[in-house]
């Protein structure tokens, strides 16, 4: 298939990585965030005052809603990341309060 402005559609490789101890399939080169949006997962991590499910934002990197923990890395922001083969990804379910006191968390 050849696209007017991107050109030729290549072959793209599959790889998998791993979310919260399940496996899933992807492409190579795609990010966090868009290889996640493809399975239906739309909650990243939970509010760490209220407890409310937070996700994809403005997906550009500007607002930092969708940071996951990556290969024991904390914060990284799924827009922004590319996936590699393999990779271990943690959705934020018990980030503390660095704020408050007695944050709910889910």
């Amino acid at each position: 298939m050849n696209h007017p402005i991107l050109g030729a559609w290549s072959e793209r490789k599959g790889i998998s990585f791993r979310l919260d101890d399940q496996e899933y399939e992807a492409f190579e080169g795609e990010t966090i965030a868009a290889a996640l949006l493809a399975q239906g997962i739309r909650t990243l991590r939970y509010h760490e005052d209220t407890g409310t499910p937070r996700g994809f934002y403005c997906n550009i990197g500007h607002c930092f809603e969708c940071r996951v923990t990556v290969d024991g890395i904390d914060g990284q922001r799924a827009c922004l990341t590319p996936l590699k083969n393999g990779m271990d990804i943690r959705t934020g379910r018990t980030l503390p309060s660095p704020l408050k006191k007695g944050a709910h968390l889910p």
